[in-house]
């Protein structure tokens, strides 16, 4: 009951009448007012009932109106029926459901996402979400968890496919996923289909941003000796899509579980992940775990030569992590404008119980496909280029941290490396600033091998990199490259050189425990050793078997202004066309060389000759060197000149102090 006005004077007035006009019950009747006049804006309350959402609902659809909002409250069961909405509808989530039939939106209608779920219909118009984020339930969508059958690990596939994609159309830009621990089948098609593996997995729309969390798992369905398909297959896709970010969870796949075939040529198994013709993507601290194949694989649709073809290009694989992978953690085949930064990859490629490492055996491999025509002219099918690699972790690969096997523009910066990083045909890559440190196997590895020749090898380099605790640190082996300012130390050799040319060699600082610098067995042309500082147990440089066949006759390299810091000799045996001059060496030692050059050195030798020649010899000179008396046995000597042609050898202007 509400109190008026009207009541107030009509009770102040029985007051007034039925008491006497002492002060005591004047009292009481001020009080009465006041009372009355303080209760004057109470409205009587009345508690709301209890709502039951999983009780049915006491309406139905076919009543809502134009521009009103239903509060969903309760169980609403179509019961199969198909409703059709007026226009400025909003299905307003209040912990109920709709289920078991069909909603023709008209107009301009909205829901909440809470609603949704896959005995639900949307036909019609197609409405708008009221929130840009969809938080996804599997239980809703007909997702089985746990270990099943590959029939319904490839329902799940088309289920979960098919709700990214509904939720895109209706306007949510966020697909959250959180609990969840289920299987996917990437290794069958539909009948009378051809198999693509980009399309059989799950795909990802465009602008589109899938949020997983550590709670997220996924599994691909593993391979058994009756599977439809033991090659290829993936949990996820980006097929032909823009401007998506991938975030978090776990992919999972089945290398320890899966069927391998007898007569396995190293290509069975399923990768987690493909990116083909994927563009503006970002992937994102998701934890790549056991492929039976590979990781991460990219490529393109098309050959370059094709009009339509369509590269993946400005993808980002941030703050990842590869475990267990076999054959290789990322694949790269076709891409460009592509950076990897944060990542780790851990045991690529190694053997496990149930299947042997694969081919590889490395964390990255960059090899896009090229021949040359009848004519000799190059032709590129793919393209992998300006790829950017900084910032990542690598350890226990079986082959190696990356290969660039065919590439061009690769910038390998600032990563910790425990294995190798090689290249072969490429031209523009860089690997600088990186940290490698041999442990286990690797120790008797190398840390970095640059190989390849011919016109698409060039403008490459190789600086400011740490080196420690391997058999070799650089093999070199290529054209038209700068090697420079890198520190190499705890190896067995520091560099090795063989077929190089149009080269150069410089700044180095190599402690080694057997030979600094060796060139052996091999061809040098127009390449250039220079400045480097050598620290080695038992020869800071050593050349042999190098330009002395009848097609290199003409090749000549050379060793200038290098710095030996320990006293160990020079060798020089069975080399021609070697410039030596100006370094600060212990002691030169020379056999059945040819064209070779000595000069304006500085020599300190301790237990052995400053300059030794022995056996033959042709169009040797040694020119204004400065050799200091052996400080060792008196049969040392600044020159000893042993060599059975002595009119083959020039000396002018040498000093013996």
């Amino acid at each position: 009951m509400k109190i008026t006005i009207k009541n107030i004077a009509l009770a102040m007035a029985t007051v007034v009448t039925l008491t006497s006009c002492n002060n005591e019950e004047l009292f009481v009747d001020q009080i009465v007012t006041e009372e009355l006049v303080e209760t004057d804006n109470i409205k009587e309350e009345v508690e709301d009932p209890v709502v039951d959402p999983t009780a049915p609902c006491a309406f139905s659809l076919s009543s809502a109106t134009a521009n009103s909002t239903v509060v969903i409250d309760c169980i609403l069961d179509l019961d199969g029926q198909t409703i059709t909405l007026p226009s400025s509808v909003y299905l307003s989530y209040a912990g109920g459901d709709i289920i078991n039939g069909t909603i023709n939106f008209g107009a301009s209608n909205t829901i909440d996402g809470e609603l949704l779920n896959y005995t639900l219909n949307v036909k019609g118009q197609t409405p708008k979400l009221t929130k840009p984020e969809f938080n996804f339930l599997p239980e809703r969508w007909d997702i089985v968890e746990g270990e099943t059958t590959s029939d319904i690990a490839w329902d799940n596939n088309k289920n979960l496919e098919f709700t990214m994609s509904l939720i895109k159309e209706l306007g949510a830009t966020t697909f959250k996923m959180d609990v969840i621990d289920a299987y996917f089948e990437g290794s069958r098609n539909a009948p009378g289909t051809n198999f693509y593996p980009s399309v059989e997995a799950v795909n990802i729309p465009s602008d589109f941003n899938l949020v997983m969390t550590d709670n997220t798992h996924l599994r691909i369905q593993p391979a058994t000796a009756q599977s439809e398909r033991l090659e290829n297959g993936a949990i996820f896709a980006i097929r032909d899509a823009d401007n998506i970010t991938v975030t978090g969870g776990n992919l999972h796949g089945d290398r320890k579980v899966r069927y391998f075939s007898p007569d396995n040529n190293g290509l069975e198994g399923a990768h987690l992940f493909y990116i083909e013709s994927g563009r503006n993507v970002i992937l994102d601290g998701i934890k790549f775990i056991d492929g039976s194949k590979g990781g991460l694989n990219i490529y393109s649709l098309g050959a370059t030569f094709e009009a339509w073809y369509n590269p993946s290009r400005y993808i980002k694989v941030l703050n990842c992590e590869f475990t267990n992978i076999r054959r290789m953690a990322v694949a790269l085949t076709d891409g460009r404008d592509i950076l990897f930064e944060g990542n780790t990859f851990t045991n690529t490629g190694q053997p496990g119980p149930n299947s042997t490492g694969g081919e590889v055996g490395y964390a990255m491999n960059m090899e896009a496909t090229r021949v040359r025509d009848a004519n000799g002219i190059l032709v590129e099918r793919e393209k992998v280029t300006d790829i950017i690699i900084r910032g990542n972790k690598e350890t226990g690969s079986r082959g190696g941290s990356i290969s660039v096997h065919i590439g061009q523009n690769v910038t390998i910066e600032d990563n910790d490396f425990e294995t190798t990083v090689t290249y072969a045909y490429t031209n523009g890559t860089k690997i600088i600033n990186n940290r490698f440190k041999g442990l286990g196997a690797s120790k008797s590895d190398y840390a970095i091998f640059a190989t390849g020749d011919g016109d698409t090898v060039y403008n490459n380099e190789i600086y400011g990199n740490t080196i420690e605790d391997y058999n070799i640190g650089m093999i070199l082996s290529s054209a038209y490259i700068e090697v420079h300012s890198n520190v190499i130390s705890g190896v067995t050799s520091g560099i090795l050189l063989g077929k190089s040319t149009n080269s150069n060699i410089y700044n180095n600082n190599v402690t080694a425990n057997t030979f600094g610098i060796i060139v052996g067995n091999t061809w040098l042309n127009n390449v250039e050793i220079k400045g480097n500082t050598l620290s080695a147990g038992f020869l800071n440089m050593k050349f042999s078997n190098s330009n002395n066949k009848p097609e290199h006759a003409n090749y000549t390299f050379s060793v200038t202004d290098n710095i030996c810091k320990t006293d160990k000799k020079i060798d020089f045996l069975q080399v021609n066309g070697v410039n030596f001059s100006n370094n600060e060496v212990a002691g030169i030692q020379i056999a059945n060389s040819t064209n070779l050059t000595i000069s304006n050195n500085t020599i300190k030798p301790t237990d052995f000759d400053g300059i030794r020649l022995y056996d033959d010899h042709d169009n040797v000179s040694l020119i204004n060197n400065t050799i200091y008396e052996p400080t060792g046995a008196s049969r040392f000597q600044c020159i000893n000149n042993g060599s059975e042609s002595q009119d083959e050898i020039i000396e002018k202007g040498n000093t013996c102090n």
